[in-house]
């Protein structure tokens, strides 16, 4: 029996907002060509496509970071800011791309603010030091009359831009990066980095590189950073990227498997640091950076095409199933980025006359405009199967939310059956159903279907209402799907 049960009173935490986070790099298209892109038809007076700009708005992204990702390991935030014709062309390391620093500090942030974000900027924990990070701090959030914030003051800000959140280093744990650091070498630059950017502001929000390689040392990495500077640590982030190299769908599908192991893991190595080095701070999980990706190389320097990866519909199914699982760790997971937003690794791809928005606009759409204030701890049974090593995995990958103030409940299922619709009994244990359910479902034609140019639309979100007035009613997920039913309880 295929069932879905809810007691209204099981709750696994409080969801925040900034889960449903992105994430913009100077890399390939995602800025230049992407959302920022002077000149065009499509640009409004600050040289924002608004076109994107209103795909963004869609998404209701509360905090983007930024500038990167690798490029930030050997970033200099001050060829960024001032007069456009004064910026230093630069050599991009990371990308083996040239980099005219056009777009910057102060361009991001108006970026933000226009599209309703919180900024979250990334430090140079590569080839930067402690005292470049500081002045960061203070050229953006610094109210006294010191020689940093007069330059802002010069540069057309009079008031600070309290950005709230700063990543201190990128993926440092691999060795890709620029100024890849042991975690040795790790704990002790978070130590010293982070005490000087919160003594320039104490009320920052820091995140700390924690691993993105999960290869032998993740453990180690953890120990030593809590030991070292467990006071100066909000956030751990964490990266992951999933795909299909294999072409076997069932593995792919079990990934959320994977993503189950990681984010438990995780929480338990901050429950046993906090317990061990006394700490009292909150510190939270930040999955900075996660998506699909495995069709474009990133070191492939003589046919680089800027990470644009073409998404169907089972990456699509994949989105979601990594959004259920922020849900169901809602505890823990207090920030999440989707890399990137446009072009590079993105739901939004653009061409000089207009955008298509990807398979994978559309789950996190959904997830993002429909999610309730609190996670639930729901119980669910249906069919299993076996993929990528794992065994009793269930058919159905299943969240839900509620949201007091509007008395609704939002179930989020992605059915992974290839061929078979799953028909399934959703059911209140306290309470019953008050009326209009909503159902959305994202879907198309097969699970290799892509949204591009010449077929925008076979990729999309369907929607149908129905009346529930008792405990449980019996819905029909389609296959290959993601489906949000919002319910009035």
């Amino acid at each position: 029996m295929n069932q879905i049960k809810i007691d209204l009173d099981r709750t696994m935490g409080t969801i925040d907002r900034n889960i449903f986070g992105g994430f913009i790099e100077h890399l390939g298209r995602s800025i230049y060509g992407g959302i920022w892109e002077p000149g065009s038809p499509l640009a409004d007076s600050d040289g924002i496509r608004t076109d994107v700009f209103n795909a963004m708005c869609r998404l209701q992204m509360p905090i983007l970071r930024y500038p990167g990702g690798n490029f930030v390991s050997g970033y200099r935030w001050m060829d960024g800011v001032g007069p456009l014709a004064d910026r230093p062309v630069r050599t991009d390391m990371a990308w083996n791309a040239v980099e005219t620093n056009q777009f910057g500090t102060n361009e991001f942030i108006a970026f933000c603010r226009k599209v309703g974000a919180e900024p979250n900027l990334v430090v140079n924990c590569g080839d930067g030091d402690m005292r470049e990070a500081r002045d960061w701090v203070e050229y953006c959030n610094g109210t006294r009359e010191t020689t940093l914030v007069k330059l802002r003051h010069t540069h057309g800000f009079e008031a600070p831009h309290q950005v709230k959140y700063w990543g201190v280093g990128n993926e440092v744990d691999g060795a890709w990066e620029i100024g890849y650091k042991t975690p040795q070498e790790y704990a002790r630059v978070y130590l010293e980095t982070s005490k000087v950017m919160k003594w320039i502001d104490p009320t920052i929000k820091l995140i700390a590189s924690g691993t993105s390689d999960w290869k032998h040392d993740f453990v180690e990495r953890a120990q030593l950073l809590f030991e070292q500077a467990g006071k100066y640590i909000d956030y751990v982030g964490i990266h992951w990227y999933v795909g299909n190299k294999t072409a076997n769908y069932l593995d792919y599908m079990a990934t959320s498997e994977l993503i189950e192991e990681r984010l438990s893991v995780y929480e338990g190595l901050i429950r046993a640091m906090r317990f061990e080095q006394k700490l009292r701070n909150p510190i939270a999980l930040a999955v900075d950076e996660w998506n699909v990706w495995y069709r474009t190389d990133p070191f492939d320097t003589t046919h680089f095409t800027g990470l644009e990866e073409v998404y169907n519909l089972e990456d699509a199914m994949l989105i979601g199933i990594q959004l259920n699982a922020f849900i169901r760790h809602a505890r823990w997971v207090k920030m999440a980025n989707l890399a990137q937003i446009v072009n590079a690794l993105a739901p939004i791809l653009t061409n000089p006359d207009g955008l298509v928005l990807q398979t994978i606009f559309y789950p996190f759409e959904l997830y993002s405009r429909t999610c309730g204030s609190t996670a639930l701890d729901i119980f669910w049974q249906c069919e299993t199967f076996s993929g990528s090593g794992y065994s009793g995995v269930r058919l159905l990958d299943v969240s839900a939310t509620l949201d007091e103030k509007k008395s609704s409940l939002s179930v989020y299922v992605v059915n992974r059956s290839q061929t078979e619709a799953v028909e399934t009994t959703v059911s209140l244990n306290s309470g019953r159903f008050a009326g209009k359910v909503s159902a959305s479902v994202v879907n198309g034609p097969d699970i290799k279907a892509e949204n591009t140019f010449q077929h925008p639309n076979l990729i999309g979100t369907s929607h149908a209402e129905f009346t529930a007035d008792k405990e449980a009613f019996t819905y029909t997920f389609e296959p290959h799907s993601v489906t949000a039913l919002v319910c009035e309880v």
